[in-house]
């Protein structure tokens, strides 16, 4: 085949594909898709998806010879981010029938529904990535961890039992333990039903969503729908409880193996979780459960974030080991961001206490070229920072200076104590990517600086350390 032939061919593909957004009628035509590149999800769940999820969903697709080849899901949650909430996507069933692979669909599908969702100026959008690689390219990157833990069944006793025994659980001492014994002999665990779905939205505000920056924000909508996903995936939601009300609950499923999500509780009741989980072990008939659970940021490499109520320290005298049984497999990351409309991100972020930041840095981005501006970053009590110059300036100049900069300030985003404006002058360079790893904590300001493409002198270095980094990241969305 000669070149002539080659370039017919493709002018020919290049005809008859079309990338369009589907209407609401036609989501039902992507179905076969789905069955055929995601072969592992059972029917019931792909009922629950295509009854719950597409009713609010975005359906991108490519069309060829006269069928959907490929496709890309924007799944909408409001996002929680430091003070201020927005309309986020996730995005999800990114996939192409075999025959059509590697002619860059996936590509056009990202960047036409990433230029839609920066025209709604949503802040970023994410995914669950199958592999890192694959949305690379794209300027995602890894800004959410998870400690998987296993637990395993040793013998009949439960961790209570363990505890009474005064074996096998750790120590517990003084008041607290005793205190925490007569707690735990009240708790009951019952299986949540679509009537409590009020019930743990307030028990997650109340106790939980104070101690992350960026979330998912949980509603009695939010665990309907929730309880729905997990039956479909033989599972459910489990509720630890006393006569005031819910103190703990557990998202999970039982398909290819029992898994333990979200588990949230008050910190004397982490005994009561792992006993609910060695019952629901030996209820399923199983040995083993995997357990995932965020990453506790004020005590990092120890147990699951959520062991505690948000913002609270650890008691010494609380349970110091985890049950005989539980094992730390690997910290797997899981959630990948991309920042979206790079301006609306930076109004809502902050500095860290006591500090005040005033620089500028020249941000690159390939696919949302609107953002590919100088950023100026200022707090509002800080005199605006300017090169050393050994040139004496006459007074009137400097209060014509003084006047431009006053009309600039003007046409500045604020959001709390920060100014957020276009400048000329750049103190450095970054990519989108290296941004996004730096903005959420991922990476230090030295590990981001050793990135292709960015360049920071000390100064902006010195600088960019005083934000207070979107650290505390609560993502476990799966569809």
């Amino acid at each position: 085949m000669d070149v002539q032939e080659r370039i017919k061919i493709q002018m020919d593909e290049v005809r008859h594909m079309e990338l369009r957004k589907l209407d609401k009628g036609e989501y039902a035509r992507t179905r076969a898709l789905w069955e055929n590149v995601f072969d592992e999800d059972s029917k019931a769940f792909l009922d629950y998806y295509y009854f719950f999820k597409t009713r609010d969903n975005e359906i991108y697709v490519i069309e060829e010879d006269g069928d959907i080849r490929s496709m890309l899901h924007l799944n909408p949650y409001q996002i929680q981010a430091e003070t201020e909430w927005f309309e986020g996507n996730y995005i999800i069933a990114v996939a192409t029938e075999e025959a059509y692979r590697k002619r860059g669909y996936m590509g056009e599908m990202l960047r036409k529904s990433m230029r839609d969702m920066y025209n709604r100026k949503e802040l970023f959008t994410f995914l669950m990535p199958a592999e890192e690689k694959i949305y690379t390219p794209y300027d995602f990157r890894f800004v959410y961890a998870q400690n998987v833990w296993m637990y395993t069944i040793l013998d009949d006793k439960s961790p209570k039992e363990c505890l009474r025994a005064g074996t096998a659980f750790g120590r517990i001492t003084g008041l607290y333990a005793e205190e925490a014994r007569t707690k735990r002999e009240e708790v009951w665990v019952s299986e949540a039903g679509i009537g409590d779905g009020a019930a743990l939205a307030g028990f997650f505000n109340t106790y939980f969503a104070d101690g992350f920056q960026v979330y998912a924000v949980r509603n009695e909508s939010y665990y309907q729908t929730m309880l729905f996903e997990q039956q479909s995936e033989n599972g459910g939601i489990r509720l630890l409880k006393k006569e005031e009300g819910i103190v703990g609950t557990f998202l999970y499923g039982d398909e290819d193996g029992l898994e333990i999500r979200e588990p949230l509780y008050l910190k004397e009741y982490e005994t009561d979780f792992w006993d609910a989980v060695h019952s629901l072990c030996k209820e399923r008939g199983k040995t083993q459960a995997a357990v995932y659970a965020g990453i506790d940021k004020s005590n990092e490499g120890g147990r699951p974030a959520v062991l505690q109520s948000a913002g609270e320290e650890k008691n010494a005298d609380c349970v110091e080991s985890l049950p005989a049984g539980v094992t730390e497999r690997l910290k797997k990351p899981v959630i990948m961001v991309r920042i979206i409309h790079l301006e609306s991100l930076l109004k809502i972020l902050k500095v860290k206490e006591g500090e005040e930041i005033d620089c500028s840095f020249a941000v690159l981005d390939s696919i949302l070229p609107q953002n590919s501006r100088v950023w100026k970053l200022q707090s509002k009590s800080v005199k605006p920072y300017t090169e050393p110059d050994d040139e004496e300036f006459e007074l009137e100049d400097t209060e014509n200076e003084a006047a431009v900069g006053q009309e600039e300030q003007t046409n500045a985003v604020t959001s709390g104590d920060l100014l957020i404006k276009e400048t000329e002058d750049s103190e450095g360079v970054l990519t989108i990517a290296a941004l996004t790893s730096l903005l959420f904590g991922y990476k230090s300001v030295e590990e981001a600086a050793e990135e292709q493409g960015v360049y920071l002198t000390e100064r902006l270095m010195e600088e960019l350390r005083k934000i207070k980094a979107l650290k505390s990241v609560y993502l476990n969305e799966i569809v």
